[in-house]
């Protein structure tokens, strides 16, 4: 099965693109590993491989976690998109015990925003859909030295599927994480701590605006503008007047 391996990575540096290759580290602070090849390029070569897995008798889950593993660890961007969309398909196959191993591969091999977010929305989301008790362990990643898992602390918690999921009881994991990300020295951390807020918003307006208004001037600029970017007007303009 390694031998699949090879051929992704033999495939992706045939679609590499050479313009596409020179331009793809601008949207990234840290220094980046990837081939140059274009996100639905990666996707469908992703949702080719997993089709070949499939077809095999002898792979499954454990086979797949072990080939998402090779392809983490190797630290190129494509790589990791292909992973993190295999493991998404197994989601409903997921357990309790599989956290443990996720949060392994967040602290050492995860390295850029990117790949932090898509690997928290697509397999730390549906874990904590089904078991809601993993937001407690969640909540001490953000006391993490590791900015990347600071900032999955609050990137975990954002639903794909929306916000309405979220209950009181959530909401209060919510805010604890994010006032604990208030300052963090790091604005990609700030940022996702804003995005939390924001997605809790679409959904939970009035909670999530007393709570900015609660604590506007001990947030960072960069969480309070992300926090309030789906309010109406006259309440973005009330959040943003500190005197």
């Amino acid at each position: 099965m390694v031998n699949i391996v090879e051929k992704i990575r033999k495939e992706l540096q045939q679609n590499i693109e050479t313009e596409y290759q020179a331009n793809y580290q601008q949207y990234f602070k840290e220094k980046l590993f990837y081939y140059g090849v274009r996100t639905p390029v990666v996707r469908r070569l992703a949702e080719q491989y997993f089709k070949k897995l499939q077809a095999s008798a002898s792979v499954d889950k454990k086979t797949i976690f072990t080939l998402s593993e090779e392809l983490y660890r190797h630290q190129f961007h494509e790589e990791a998109i292909i992973a993190t969309q295999w493991l998404a398909k197994l989601s409903g196959q997921f357990t309790k015990k599989d956290f443990k191993i996720f949060a392994n591969w967040l602290n050492k091999y995860l390295d850029n925003w990117s790949k932090v977010d898509d690997f928290c929305l697509h397999l730390f989301q549906p874990l904590i859909r089904k078991y809601p008790e993993l937001i407690s362990p969640i909540k001490l990643w953000s006391f993490s030295k590791n900015r990347w898992v600071r900032r999955a602390s609050a990137v975990s918690l954002i639903s794909t599927q929306g916000s309405s999921y979220v209950s009181q009881h959530q909401l209060a994991d919510i805010f604890t994480i994010v006032r604990i990300l208030f300052n963090d020295p790091e604005d990609l951390v700030q940022k996702a701590a804003g995005w939390l807020l924001k997605a809790s918003s679409i959904h939970h307006q009035q909670e999530i605006f007393k709570f900015v208004m609660k604590y506007r001037t001990q947030m960072s600029r960069t969480t309070l503008r992300y926090a309030i970017e789906k309010m109406p007007t006259d309440l973005r303009r009330q959040a943003l007047d500190r005197r």
